[in-house]
């Protein structure tokens, strides 16, 4: 039998082999990836982001204790942690497994930290193929949690399927978080340690987003009264991210949360949202693929010395950057 065979068995430790060989981009995982594609599209992809600090970790362990925990359910749940890049040996810190320990033991979850490599946008580029082979080897649930890098992270938005931006009060000013552009991408807000003080500004902060970015109504002055006049935007399948209050550390508000996200798959399903989210998620994907490909081509095709050659004309200000790509397209041949 083949890994990948073994992988669909539900073997863990196939499983631990074939995600390395695919975070590696080994020919026998890129073969992989070509066997279990067709297994694919049944997992919900939950995508958890936000600033250093706000306890994403901790979240993703309660909701994973939720899920498998729950009465009727107990769905296997994979999580995705991409923890920043250590500057030394280029892999992952690990830091995200040292908050996890409740699951640790548990043969439904399986806990995979990945380096960022310096991948821009808080998720590295193999997450959305780790995230293929979990979903193949029957994952239900896959809890992708990013670097936690700021106004990077908006990539997780085309990956996931049900986005948590995660903020918690205390950590600086409220429109910061406004500013940084993350808040447009989440489908669940979540104030984690709202046991601190603060909790409200923050929670007023988002609310005032929120109205902003879903005007479903609009207040207009009329002889010194307020009249409250619904727009042309208010549509019964609009989907207005809800705002939800935790303590991750305890356990408060986590179930609360996880009703939501399923509310939100639901309205995916029945607004079609879904099948159209996958298409971009699989469009960036052969994007990515595409341009690695065409990448890795071009460089097979340009000698070195000519390569060189024209690098050192860009640094002397000789050519700019994009007289040199055209001057490289029109000699790809060797």
């Amino acid at each position: 039998m083949t890994l990948t065979n073994f992988v669909l068995e539900g073997n863990r430790l196939a499983l631990a082999r074939l995600l390395t060989q695919v975070e590696n981009n080994t020919s026998e995982g890129r073969a992989a990836l070509t066997e279990l594609f067709p297994h694919t599209g049944k997992a919900h992809l939950i995508g958890v982001t936000g600033g250093s600090g706000t306890g994403k970790s901790s979240l993703v362990n309660q909701l994973a204790l939720y899920y498998r925990k729950s009465e009727g359910s107990r769905k296997r749940v994979a999580i995705v942690a991409v923890d920043p890049s250590s500057p030394f040996t280029g892999g992952a810190v690990l830091g995200d497994r040292v908050r996890m320990r409740d699951i640790s033991g548990d043969s439904g979850v399986f806990i995979r930290s990945m380096a960022s490599r310096g991948s821009l946008g808080g998720i590295a580029q193999t997450t959305a193929a780790l995230a293929q082979v979990f979903d193949a080897a029957g994952f239900e649930i896959i809890i992708i949690e990013t670097v936690g890098a700021g106004q990077s992270e908006v990539d997780i938005a085309r990956l996931a399927h049900t986005t948590l931006v995660v903020e918690a009060p205390g950590l600086g000013d409220e429109i910061q978080a406004i500013k940084a552009g993350i808040l447009e991408i989440a489908d669940v807000l979540v104030i984690n340690k709202a046991d601190r003080p603060g909790v409200e500004n923050t929670e007023r902060a988002l609310r005032s987003n929120l109205e902003l970015a879903h005007p479903t109504k609009r207040v207009v002055r009329h002889h010194g009264r307020s009249l409250s006049v619904t727009g042309p935007e208010t549509d019964s399948t609009l989907w207005i991210p809800p705002i939800h209050k935790t303590v991750a550390i305890e356990g408060k508000g986590i179930a609360e949360l996880a009703e939501s996200i399923t509310r939100h798959a639901a309205h995916l399903h029945q607004s079609g949202e879904w099948a159209a989210r996958d298409r971009t998620r699989l469009g960036s994907e052969l994007e990515a693929v595409l341009q690695e490909a065409l990448l890795t081509r071009f460089h097979e095709n340009i000698p070195q010395e000519k390569y060189e050659e024209i690098l050192e004309k860009v640094l002397s200000r000789d050519l700019s950057s994009w007289e040199a790509v055209k001057s490289l397209l029109n000699g790809t041949s060797k």
